[in-house]
């Protein structure tokens, strides 16, 4: 039993935990924002614009169609008479608050990734491998010897490659 406190402990201390459960309740209160965005400033001129008579001019939320093919006033009527309706002003809203919180989401996310610093690239070049050097001390033998001409030699050949005077090759090395 103690272990298994031990390690539930461990689990919830961890910063992900931490992070994910403040992520969680600043999401919550964001929320509240759009919705009180949407509802409250974005719906009123969309359903005047929208608006059909007698229609709720504050939010879509009460537009609907009746499938019984009678025709109610409200949707409080409608569902009073238990009729099946197909309530997409709702769906509107939802679709319209999903849309702008993830767009702030969006956003959020895009300043913080810009806040981020880049790594800084180090001023001084690796020293080259052991293997690195060799290459450089055949390639520049070749072009001593007269097998290679220099101008053979392209710069993407020798790219990350170190230079390294040219050696003419000793007696016994020529055929």
């Amino acid at each position: 039993m103690a272990s298994l406190l031990e390690e539930f402990k461990e689990f919830a201390i961890k910063g992900n935990v931490l992070d994910l459960a403040v992520g969680v309740i600043i999401g919550a209160a964001f929320q509240k924002i759009v919705d009180s965005l949407v509802n409250d400033l974005l719906m009123p001129p969309l359903g005047f614009l929208l608006r059909s008579s007698g229609g709720n001019l504050k939010d879509l939320s009460s537009r609907f169609v009746s499938l019984d093919g009678q025709v109610y006033d409200t949707l409080a009527a409608a569902k009073a008479a238990s009729a099946p309706v197909v309530v997409y002003g709702s769906f509107l809203n939802q679709i319209i608050q999903f849309t702008i919180l993830a767009f702030a989401v969006f956003l959020i996310v895009k300043a913080v990734n810009r806040l981020r610093r880049a790594p800084v690239p180090s001023e001084a070049a690796p020293a080259p491998t052991r293997q690195e050097e060799l290459l450089a001390e055949i390639r520049d033998a070749l072009i001593a010897s007269g097998a290679v001409a220099p101008k053979a030699v392209t710069p993407a050949m020798t790219a990350g490659m170190p230079t390294s005077p040219i050696v003419p090759a000793s007696p016994a090395a020529q055929p």
